[in-house]
């Protein structure tokens, strides 16, 4: 069974902090996957444990705010409750998106690493009809079992300076395609590293997590830019 854990709570309430800070100055707000630990919707299941996540969200919605969410490979499949009721709009793949005359491509990230060819494969698998069809014929007790089962094989994200370097620059060769191709920024998650990197046509973002980063980009009309939720003036 999920269970909300104390640094769970502790992290949820920064979070929280933060949307009551968005509802304030008001705007969009793009969540860029992996929003939750691990998350599979069934024909008549949601998971009870992220409920309070859920009516944050409808808060928000109610402010005015419009919140998009684009799907990350800890939360791909997701049903009717995610797509037409909790959020305003739903990506199941990369986005791009003109907002004030500037151009935003938009990814989760992963699979993007040139060295990453055997998670593409596990990818499409674990995206195809085929495998979401078994994965719901399991009883969700089973489902979520092992679902969290594998998440927890994933959970120690740190990596030595030298290989968060590898990923951003690798990350950065990924970009330069879009930025020549007229993108003025390009925005990923999921490599749990917070960079703001310039290229000579555009900017990219690697936005870090809410684990212990607690980063999010912020466009003003003007300029994107990285920012520390804890030493933001509003906090």
């Amino acid at each position: 069974m999920l269970k909300r854990t104390e640094s769970a709570i502790k992290r949820e309430e920064i979070l929280y902090s933060f949307f009551d800070h968005v509802k304030n100055s008001g705007g969009t707000l793009f969540i860029n996957g992996d929003l939750f630990d691990f998350y599979f919707e069934y024909q008549d299941v949601i998971p009870k444990v992220y409920a309070p996540f859920y009516y944050q969200i409808q808060k928000l919605r109610e402010s005015g705010v419009k919140v998009h969410y684009v799907l990350g490979n800890h939360d791909f499949w997701v049903m009717d409750f995610i797509n037409d009721y909790l959020f305003d709009e739903v990506y199941e793949n990369d986005l791009k998106i003109d907002i004030a005359e500037k151009t935003f491509y938009i990814t989760h990230g992963d699979g993007y690493l040139s060295w990453d060819r055997s998670y593409r494969v596990l990818k499409r698998f674990i995206r195809s009809r085929l495998f979401i069809w078994f994965y719901r014929s399991l009883h969700p007790r089973i489902g979520y079992a092992f679902g969290r089962w594998v998440s927890k094989k994933g959970e120690h994200y740190k990596h030595s300076d030298e290989y968060n370097k590898r990923i951003a620059d690798e990350m950065q060769k990924q970009a330069k395609p879009f930025f020549d191709g007229g993108c003025d920024y390009f925005i990923s998650g999921h490599y749990h590293q917070a960079k703001e990197l310039k290229d000579e046509n555009g900017k990219m973002l690697i936005l870090g997590d809410w684990l212990s980063f607690f980063t999010y980009g912020k466009f003003d009309g003007q300029d994107l830019t990285l920012n520390h939720w804890s030493k933001n003036e509003n906090d």
